[in-house]
């Protein structure tokens, strides 16, 4: 049930370019490249994965 109620907001604030934990822009936190992807690193310490101008999630095995 809560998931339900979370996903939408996650959902926006990934299209806008900001991290679901603490609603910073991505465009700006450090970025590494590994394995040819690009990992972003949020100061509240989750970490992303940018797909041209999107973002997500990054899985443990792209760490």
């Amino acid at each position: 049930m809560v998931k339900k109620l979370i996903f939408p907001i996650q959902h926006w604030l990934l299209s806008q370019g900001k991290c679901v934990g603490c609603a910073r822009s991505l465009d700006r936190q450090q970025t590494r490249e590994k394995k040819g992807n690009i990992l972003v690193y949020c100061k509240c310490g989750r970490i992303y994965l940018k797909e041209g101008q999107k973002y997500r999630r990054a899985l443990f095995e792209e760490i």
